[in-house]
């Protein structure tokens, strides 16, 4: 008497469908060759269906079985969304981190931060958005993010900031540039050599445009770019040299050296949160470990400076 067909026994019909020959199948569901041919037979007599054609050795599916196959494809489409859905909530149990970050720092130092984190906090799971400081605020205010790196102008009542490693900008160039030889470079030093500069409109671009504009100084702009790591990129190439964040080096102190420049330019970034923020914990030791990994690099830049 024909009985309702489950779950093994669809398992088993997929696995021989996929494979070509019950062998397969079985080394591929851990079971012996005879259990594998009982299951399909046991298949075929409770559909009532004839699923496999016998041809040289191998199980050749009819096209009831590839009809039927189709619907088992659906099946085993859903079991993976239920997995996933319940991965998911497993991640949630184990805590969960929103972190936007400005491009200025969206490369090596995040990169460092998060992995300084998630050696303490392993069972936390973190996702990372690159945005622009604005962007990053308003998802802060909707709770889209937990806590975020912005620039130094950004400020807004509904979100808590702290500056994150207010330091002069500093002179970067290839190790092999001629400036390199020098422990303080000076705007008399850049005003005729190639330099990469900051889109105006970027919080840097605007402090060195003004000032240039104070010393009555007219660069010699080789490119401009608005983001960091392609000012740093294009001035490891050897293009020109440019004056940063000594934390916009992140990653590139290989490729890069970096000098004290005079005059100096203080620039700041702020680590950000929402002032209610849900996560306050998590967002504490991340803060905590974002700090103590700009300390580092500040420390190893003034170093080399």
């Amino acid at each position: 008497m024909p009985r309702h067909i489950n779950l093994r026994q669809i398992e088993a019909f997929k696995a021989v469908v996929e494979n070509g020959t019950v062998s397969r199948a079985a080394q591929l569901l851990n079971i012996s060759q005879p259990a594998m041919s009982k299951l399909i037979a046991h298949l075929e007599f409770d559909t009532g269906l004839k699923l496999f054609d016998r041809v040289k050795g191998r199980l050749a599916p009819t096209e009831h079985a590839m009809r039927l196959y189709d619907e088992v494809g659906r099946i085993f489409a859903g079991v993976r969304q239920v997995e996933n859905a319940v991965d998911a909530i497993r991640r949630e149990e184990q805590g969960r981190l929103a972190i936007g970050v400005m491009p200025a720092l969206s490369g090596s130092f995040v990169q460092r931060a998060t992995a300084g984190f998630l050696e303490q906090n392993p069972n936390v799971f973190c996702s990372i958005e690159s945005r622009t400081s604005q962007r990053i605020v308003d998802w802060l205010i909707t709770r889209k993010l937990d806590v975020g790196l912005v620039g130094a102008n950004i400020d807004n009542p509904y979100i808590t900031k702290e500056p994150l490693l207010e330091h002069p900008l500093v002179c970067v160039m290839r190790p092999d540039h001629e400036l390199a030889q020098k422990s303080v470079v000076t705007i008399d030093d850049i005003k005729r050599m190639p330099f990469i500069a900051f889109h105006p409109d970027a919080d840097v671009g605007a402090l060195v445009g003004r000032m240039f504009e104070e010393h009555e100084v007219e660069p010699n702009i080789a490119l401009i770019a608005n983001i960091a790591p392609t000012v740093c990129e294009f001035v490891a190439d050897g293009i020109g040299i440019s004056l940063v964040h000594p934390l916009m080096v992140s990653g590139l102190e290989h490729r890069l050296v970096a000098r004290r420049f005079e005059p100096e330019i203080l620039y700041n970034f702020q680590l950000c949160r929402s002032a209610e923020s849900r996560n306050a914990q998590l967002v504490e030791a991340f803060a905590k470990e974002v700090r103590a990994t700009a300390e580092r690099i500040s420390q190893k830049m003034l170093g080399e400076t």
